[in-house]
């Protein structure tokens, strides 16, 4: 059956195609006949307990430079739709909390993915700490003795931002550096909140695995390798993606945190490992799925689509199920009036 998908994403204009998994998911759910409607996180409003978008009609098709044309835009109860994509990149910062409460405000019947309660309380970088025997050593806070005292027990360290993204002010700090106390500087001035500092892991120059879970099963990955000179290996800053394969330690990590994963109805998720470590859980909105197909990987844009639309029958299914127990004690002339005014059908 058709569905009305409602996506909240950054601005279509401006996401690069070959590697944005947002746009695979568009393209997949185009193919599939789905309807498509668009809206950016500062169109999303809250008016009398309804959620409304100022959305507009979407479709696109896989040409870089001319990907996308939208209809006229005009405000949308997102409860007409069957799907709501949540895939605004981070900042995970109060206006991104603040689109998770009012999403979850959404009737039953809208799935929402991944679920706005869910990705407001699995911060990537604070969640992960959840499963410390999976990870490297980790410190997170903004205490400079409890830092140095971290730096002299495991040497070499990575400091970066708790809520960042992309790569972005992520830093490789020596045991005896003379620039510390100017990046804690720098850190203390620029971030309120804790950061987080973990213990270098070197054989990051081999890579920097990107594994997506899709309902808490792992179906893909892709090693992102470092540009030169770089410890980073995010793609967008110069990584280079090679097809991989899963490690026996890598399987453990996704058998391990997938259960939870799918219990918060975290559906689809790319978690980072470096040299057998996890280093994050990315849930807001994870990237990967195109660079996985494009070395040859399975196209887990249908994989999560199937995940999705299982999940939403399933919801429909729980919905529906105490109307017809209702329905089981109905005399015959309430059940022949109800078939007359369509009431057993309104189980959404």
């Amino acid at each position: 059956m058709p569905l009305t998908v409602a996506v909240q994403m950054d601005p279509i204009e401006k996401i690069n195609v070959a590697g944005d998994t947002t746009f695979a998911l568009l393209l997949e759910a185009q193919a599939r006949g789905h309807r498509l409607i668009y809206y950016t996180p500062d169109k999303l409003s809250l008016s009398e307990g309804r959620v409304i978008a100022e959305a507009a009609p979407l479709t696109v098709r896989d040409v870089a430079g001319d990907h996308f044309t939208l209809g006229e835009a005009r405000p949308v109860d997102l409860a007409e739709a069957d799907v709501v994509l949540l895939r605004q990149d981070p900042p995970f910062d109060l206006a991104y909390i603040t689109s998770t409460h009012l999403l979850e405000l959404l009737p039953a019947h809208v799935l929402v993915v991944n679920d706005p309660a869910s990705v407001r309380n699995a911060p990537e970088k604070l969640f992960v700490m959840q499963f410390p025997d999976l990870m490297p050593p980790t410190l997170i806070s903004r205490d400079k003795r409890a830092i140095e005292a971290f730096r002299e027990t495991h040497g070499e360290v990575v400091m970066k931002p708790l809520y960042g993204h992309g790569g972005a002010a992520v830093f490789k700090v020596a045991r005896k550096d003379p620039n510390f106390g100017s990046l804690y500087d720098l850190f203390a001035a620029s971030f309120r909140e804790p950061w987080v500092v973990q213990r270098f892991l070197p054989r990051v120059s081999l890579g920097d695995k990107r594994i997506i879970l899709i309902d808490g099963l792992a179906l893909g990955a892709v090693n992102r390798v470092p540009a030169e000179n770089d410890i980073r290996s995010n793609m967008v800053r110069g990584g280079a993606a090679a097809a991989t394969e899963f490690t026996p330690r890598e399987k453990e990590i996704c058998a391990t945190i997938g259960p939870e994963l799918k219990r918060r109805g975290l559906v689809l998720v790319g978690i980072d490992v470096i040299d057998g470590h996890l280093t994050e859980i990315n849930v807001t909105s994870p990237t990967g799925v195109r660079a996985i197909k494009r070395v040859g990987g399975p196209d887990l844009a249908v994989a999560a689509w199937d995940a999705f639309e299982a999940r939403l029958q399933a919801r429909n299914n729980d919905i529906a199920a105490p109307l017809e127990d209702a329905r089981s004690g109905w005399s015959p002339d309430r059940l022949r009036s109800a078939a007359r005014s369509g009431e057993p059908n309104r189980s959404l």
